[in-house]
């Protein structure tokens, strides 16, 4: 393939039978059309094939659920839905990544269709194909052979699958569409668009150039190399680079570091556990080793994993520097043959590394953590073996086209038929989160980070079982991982084995004392084994390291009213409120406190905010059903205690208060005793029958119906409970129904 001369005019539309980027969609639309087949339609008709293609491979994925990263940057993301979002996306440090456009464009969709994904994988799709479509132009101006199929391989290849399926990876085909618009309009402006007034029309394309490389940064920032790629266009254009060339390119070199410190930044927000603790050689290794891996793939893309095995290089051995001296000896080939073959491999592997530079593991990347290559980082790369390849096979092919004029068209379909068959596999790998994390685990078994995900994933579903055998599989590889710790304490503390449970998140804190999760997570231990003043430190720790958290300010709240430093809990209640005012939990909590301090009225409108707001919160109407008693609605009472009992009908705690009042209740109307030896007999088979408060109902049960008999016997196993556990008050209570059972009569408590 050989250059075109310097400043060569604008050529005009495609001829796909002299294009030889035509493939069999080309060929076989020139031959139906006929030469009457204008050519503008040809390149539409060629165009809608690509897009109509790729949206066809990526069926599987077009409904395909939020994944991992999803989570945080689109549903979860609250910059996308609160009023002051779009100024604090751009002028603040609180969205996930500093890509503003990405996260305006979320922001938008949001507003369009919510949290329906199919929109926002549709517009990926869109974004895709426009790019596909923007390479062919491009390809076309630089006279690189097979341009219309390089595009559609590009389209169709299914190591792109990751940054078109997966929707936080808007930042790489969003940024890719500025990319080659910016190559574009500087190609516009290199060759001289407008022969009336080219210094007018030069500057206007210059410009345009600069300003789609400012919007490609501000999507993603691995797009700064592109003043390399400007000097690469010169030295292909006219075979040397000259100095206005390098000035020429100064303007964009600004551009780049200009935003480059801000996506180190918050690459640094993401936390401050090591990413990469291997020094220079390593890297250096590594990145020979990731160039021919990531040639590899683009070319044989069959092994595919979302998080490959991570390499561990000795750079200690010499072995290790290999691949990098492979690479210098091929560059160093090219530019021996720079007049004949090397040139189009120096153009198109010279695209390649300067693409990749930024993934090259030169700079931490926060997924470094998991995998020193990813799919999705060589979205921009993959351009320059696609189009080198395609070239290649168009020359091969056009030697032979005379005799066998039919080869062409059948290579090419075969070849895009069998990209889109892998892609459409990939693509169905990101149908929801746990096909993607089994799909992982099943080709890279020691993905710690997919089984820890779902471990997580299960564990909220309530399969404990297979969690803990995930979060132990995910230590077995990488005990250093504090996610996993957590993961398994609270699994563990699921199961009741509270010492082990505080071990492994002690473990957490050790491994990254900066873990809000294991402060959290071994508060929740301790206080469940009883440690409430120790529980209450690491709360209160997890607090001030994440003060705009609602869960933790409920959870120190809880803690405090345990131990009965209830004008604390109430304090923090308010400002779990404070920060999620629809926030059922913590309504039904400050409720309780505000009962507690004889605020009916103010409890019952908590509980109420929280029925309201959780409906099916069962504590929530049973305790508004006892806020309903104290205040003297004994029907509301009753019917809020029915509620509970519909929603959660094993619990012994609602069972026994509405079973107290039908026994014990003054007003006659009231009381059902029968109903209430049933309701408190199976309050006391839930507790073992070993509670002196539900016996002691079901006592007092009993002798509403007129059984005082069993009434004294229940009472006296209370009474022998509570002696046990020496309860002076409850015990005199006991002994005070006891005398009256004893006498024949039942027990009225008192109205309120």
């Amino acid at each position: 393939m050989q250059p075109p001369g310097p400043r060569q005019p604008e050529q005009g539309a495609i001829d796909p039978a002299r294009d030889s980027a035509t493939s069999a969609a080309a060929a076989g639309a020139n031959r139906v059309a006929g030469s009457s087949f204008p050519a503008w339609q040809k390149n539409w008709l060629l165009g809608l094939l690509i897009v109509a293609a790729t949206f066809a491979a990526y069926h599987p994925a077009w409904h395909g659920g939020f994944i991992w990263d999803d989570l945080t940057h689109v549903e979860h993301n609250p910059l996308l839905s609160e009023p002051d979002g779009l100024k604090r996306i751009w002028f603040s440090l609180e969205a996930p990544q500093y890509y503003p456009l990405v996260f305006t464009s979320f922001r938008l969709e949001r507003a369009l269709w919510g949290l329906d994904v199919t929109g926002y994988h549709f517009v990926n799709l869109l974004l895709h194909s426009c790019s596909a479509l923007l390479l062919w132009r491009l390809l076309r101006r630089l006279a690189v052979p097979g341009a219309w199929l390089a595009a559609a391989v590009f389209a169709l290849h299914p190591l792109n699958v990751e940054s078109v399926a997966w929707i936080t990876e808007r930042k790489n085909t969003l940024s890719l569409v500025f990319f080659l618009s910016s190559l574009l309009w500087y190609l516009r402006f290199d060759r001289g668009t407008d022969a009336l007034r080219p210094r007018l029309s030069a500057r206007l394309c210059y410009g345009l150039s600069l300003l789609t490389f400012a919007l490609a940064l501000l999507s993603k920032t691995a797009v700064a190399p592109l003043p390399l790629v400007l000097l690469l266009l010169a030295w292909w254009e006219r075979g040397r680079i000259a100095w206005r060339d390098v000035w020429r390119s100064v303007p964009f070199v600004l551009a780049a570091l200009v935003l480059i410190p801000l996506t180190v930044a918050f690459e640094h927000q993401a936390g401050s556990e090591i990413i990469r603790s291997d020094g220079f050689g390593a890297r250096l290794a590594g990145a020979g080793w990731a160039l021919w891996f990531y040639l590899y793939q683009a070319l044989l893309p069959l092994n595919l994993v979302f998080v490959y095995p991570r390499w561990h290089i000795n750079p200690a051995n010499l072995l290790a520097y290999v691949p990098d001296a492979l690479v210098v000896l091929g560059f160093a080939l090219g530019w021996r043959y720079r007049r004949s073959w090397g040139r189009a491999g120096l153009f198109g592997l010279g695209y390649f590394v300067i693409m990749l530079l930024p993934e090259l593991g030169f700079v931490n990347i926060y997924f470094m953590r998991y995998t020193l290559v990813s799919d999705h980082w060589q979205y921009f790369a993959i351009i320059g073996p696609i189009a080198l390849a395609v070239a290649g096979l168009t020359r091969a092919l056009a030697f032979v086209e005379r005799r066998w004029p039919f080869l062409r068209p059948l290579v090419g379909s075969a070849l895009l038929l069998a990209l889109a068959a892998l892609a459409w596999r990939e693509s169905a790998n990101y149908a929801d989160m746990e096909t993607l994390w089994r799909v992982t685990i099943a080709r890279n078994p020691a993905c710690w980070l997919a089984h820890h995900n779902l471990g997580v994933m299960l564990f909220a579903r309530g399969e404990v079982a297979p969690a803990l055998a995930h979060f132990q599989q995910a230590l077995a590889t990488q005990p250093a991982f504090a996610e996993s710790q957590v993961g398994l304490a609270r699994v563990l503390r699921d199961r009741g084995e509270l010492d082990e449970s505080i071990l492994h998140a002690r473990k957490a804190l050790a491994l990254r004392p900066d873990l809000v999760e294991a402060q959290t997570e071994l508060a929740a231990a301790l206080l469940q084994k009883g440690d409430v003043n120790e529980a209450i430190l690491h709360f209160q720790q997890a607090a001030l390291m994440r003060p705009g958290s609602a869960d933790i300010q409920n959870a120190l709240a809880n803690a405090l009213a345990q131990a009965t430093r209830v004008a604390e809990a109430g304090v923090h209640f308010q400002r779990a409120l404070q920060l999620r005012p629809n926030f059922p939990e913590a309504h039904n909590n400050l409720g309780l406190v505000l009962l507690q301090a004889g605020q009916w009225d103010d409890a019952i409108a908590h509980f109420q905010q929280a029925v309201s707001l959780q409906p099916t919160n069962a504590p929530a109407h049973s305790h508004l059903g006892q806020a309903l008693l104290q205040r003297g609605q004994v029907e509301e009472a009753i019917a809020e205690y029915q509620a509970a009992m519909a929603i959660q009908p094993a619990d012994a705690y609602t069972l026994n208060n509405l079973a107290w009042v039908l026994a014990t209740y003054p007003d006659a109307a009231a009381r059902d005793g029968v109903r209430a030896i049933e309701l408190a007999q199976r309050a006391a088979a839930l507790s073992g029958s070993n509670n002196a408060s539900i016996l002691g109902t079901l006592a007092a049960a009993y002798a509403e119906a007129g059984r005082f008999p069993e009434a004294v016997s229940t009472t006296q196993r209370a009474l022998a409970l509570v002696s046990a556990h020496t309860n002076s008050a409850q015990a005199a209570a006991l002994k005070d129904r006891l005398a009256l059972y004893q006498s024949g009569s039942p027990y009225r408590d008192a109205p309120h």
